[in-house]
């Protein structure tokens, strides 16, 4: 049933009337009766007896298509129990509402999986070359194996094509395959790549942005099997593919792949357990790489495919390391741009070769933060507290929380009335670059506007991290500017996330040989500054995880966050039979009057730690307790 209380996550038994068993199909929505009420569920299976005595008959058939597939529903099942959630969530996520229209529109009969472009155990291994095990990754897959990898990406790798070429390759070998990517962007350069290798209408997009009629039409298509793929954002990880051979994932430290709703699944691993259940083969791949996705290289569930040193030198643009603010340059144009001399110099001289740069700012809007002038205070809101920002340079102050406008700003320190920027955005970067480079055209690209690409030729683009487009012949400079505000977060994965961010950056620009160069505004003593100067994401990954296993954190270990009123914490935990070797963390302060508290067990007695906390959510649910608490077992933020 569609009945997400904890105490009711358990298949119900009803009789099927005579008038509706030729619908009553498993996989279709149904309705029921359930303590009077008329609810939504769906049909697991159709069995001959039951152990109950009085049962009740179903109201509804709500319609004869099944669109749970039985593979999806083991999987769901499997979901709900490592995260600590119900079947009823999970299956929320995995199918999209119904469009009754689209359900009636006339189908056609899908072509055989042979009459694929690349043709039955065939496959080109163009690009896969440069990487020594990359061949013989998609010979397995055109056997028909289930390999298992983990891909470091060649900067100015054209990963989408590579993933097209995998996807062909599990095409050929006459399964199907599954790829989620972090958003519509990716989706975008995927979709294209594989209408290029496999032909059109041969794979269908699932994306939440797509809108209800168009997301259930391409969910139909997939569950009829009128397509061996599927490709999408987290909305597609549950998508149904028959004989599925393949999933994929493209850079999987994105947090876009973490779901926001209960049971809180993160794509990467709803992607590894459909691998497990239905032995299909994995892929695992990006520019850098998660602690997480080396944890599967270190325990041998996968392999890894990297290039060689030496062709990776050769792809790889020149980095160097810089100094900030303190260290700007005597030139009076690289001053009034923030740029120290050696990014200056860089910038300028790819656009004197006629290249464009692009300069990676980690902050959106003009002025997201300022201080008092004066004496330097932060510059808060009067009536929230919350900070405020300058829209423009003419602009009056506005709250970021409240959205309050503050025009009589004055400092409760000193009075004064000047704001100083305390955080420069990506517009009042590109306002400064503009007037340092007089006659270079300036672009942005971020939340209001996302370009996807940029034509060849000199100019300046200004990104901030994750809207960098794609320069049509590689970026001649990439300066990656106020890494303080990356590397000085609060968070678990503060380098793991920078480096992710720069590495995406600084796969846009040119080889060395070609004049590329990426300069960073930050320490190079720092370790993922390192990682970056000798493009080694694997070295960052494996020290990352040995200091992680070190202190007890994700993944050398598993975490459940429980949050809420104090008292419903202490409720749920006390109800909790954790298993041996639990140790309960906190509480640390949550948003408003709530609290979080950490559960930290071995890796080994996930399972049992899932269960505990399933155990007493279900009892606090089925005594009616008044204050929800929220599980989230392995989430992304820890504090």
């Amino acid at each position: 049933m569609d009945v997400p209380l904890a105490h009711l996550d358990r298949p119900f038994d009803y009789l099927v009337p005579a008038t509706l068993d030729d619908e009553a199909t498993p996989g279709v929505r149904v309705k029921v009766r359930f303590a009077g009420q008329l609810v939504d569920g769906w049909l697991l299976e159709r069995v001959d007896g039951s152990d109950h005595p009085r049962l009740a008959y179903l109201e509804k058939v709500v319609s004869p298509v099944p669109v749970l597939a039985p593979e999806v529903a083991r999987l769901a099942r499997a979901v709900a129990d490592r995260y600590a959630g119900s079947l009823a969530d999970v299956l929320r996520l995995a199918v999209p509402p119904r469009h009754a229209r689209v359900e009636k529109e006339p189908t056609s009969d899908p072509e055989p999986a042979a009459s694929v472009a690349v043709g039955r155990g065939r496959v080109d291994v163009e690009g896969w070359e440069d990487y020594p095990t990359g061949p013989a990754l998609l010979r397995a897959l055109v056997d028909g194996r289930a390999p298992r990898a983990v891909w470091s990406a060649l900067p100015g790798e054209d990963w989408a094509a590579r993933y097209a070429t995998a996807v062909a390759a599990a095409v050929a070998g006459g399964r199907g395959a599954l790829v989620v990517v972090a958003d519509g962007r990716d989706l975008d350069r995927l979709d294209a790549a594989l209408t290029v290798t496999l032909g059109p209408d041969r794979h269908v997009c699932l994306s939440a942005a797509l809108g209800p009629a168009r997301r259930y039409r391409a969910f139909l298509a997939a569950r009829r099997g009128d397509v061996p793929v599927v490709i999408g954002t987290r909305a597609a990880m549950f998508a149904p593919v028959a004989r599925l051979g393949l999933v994929a994932i493209w850079d999987d430290g994105d947090d876009l792949h973490a779901e926001p709703r209960a049971p809180y699944p993160h794509a990467r691993e709803v992607l590894l357990t459909r691998a497990q259940l239905g032995d299909a083969a994995a892929l695992v791949g990006g520019y850098t790489r998660t602690a997480e996705a080396h944890l599967l290289v270190e325990t041998g569930w996968a392999r890894e495919v990297v290039a060689d040193r030496a062709v990776l030198r050769a792809r790889t643009p020149a980095v160097a390391p810089t100094g900030d603010d303190p260290q700007l340059a005597r030139d009076p144009g690289a001053a009034t741009a923030r740029l120290p001399s050696l990014a200056w110099t860089a910038a300028r001289e790819a656009l004197r070769a006629d290249l464009p740069v692009l300069v990676q700012v980690p902050r959106r809007g003009y002025l997201p933060s300022t201080a008092c002038a004066d004496c330097r205070t932060p510059a808060r809101c009067p009536h929230c507290a919350g900070p405020l920002a300058l829209p423009s340079a003419g602009g009056a102050p506005i709250c970021r929380w409240c959205g309050r406008v503050a025009a009589a700003y004055a400092c409760p320190q000193c009075g004064g009335r000047r704001l100083r920027a305390s955080v420069t955005g990506a517009r009042r970067t590109a306002e400064e670059l503009g007037r340092a480079f007089p006659g270079v055209p300036v672009r942005t690209s971020g939340r209001e506007e996302v370009l996807a690409a940029v034509p060849a030729g000199a100019g300046l683009v200004v990104a901030t991290p994750g809207a960098e487009p794609v320069a049509e012949s590689g970026y001649g400079a990439v300066l990656l500017l106020d890494t303080w505000a990356l590397l000085t977060r609060a968070d678990l994965r503060a380098g793991e996330e920078a480096l992710r961010r720069w590495l995406a950056a600084a796969a846009l620009a040119r080889p060395a040989s070609a004049g590329g160069r990426v300069v960073v505004v930050a320490d190079g003593g720092l370790a993922p500054v390192q990682a970056l100067l000798r493009w080694d994401a694997p070295w960052f990954a494996a020290r990352e995880l040995a200091e992680r296993r070190e202190l007890g954190f994700p993944p050398a270990v598993r975490m459940a966050s429980v949050t809420g009123a104090p008292a419903a914490v202490a409720d749920l935990l006390a109800g909790a039979r954790l298993p041996d070797g639990a140790e309960v963390l906190g509480p640390v302060p949550a948003d408003g009057e709530r609290e979080r508290m950490l559960v930290r067990v071995p890796r080994g007695r996930a399972a049992e730690l899932a269960g505990a906390l399933r155990a007493a959510a279900a009892a606090r649910s089925a005594r009616k307790a008044a204050d929800p608490v929220r599980l989230q077992v392995d989430p992304l933020a820890l504090f």
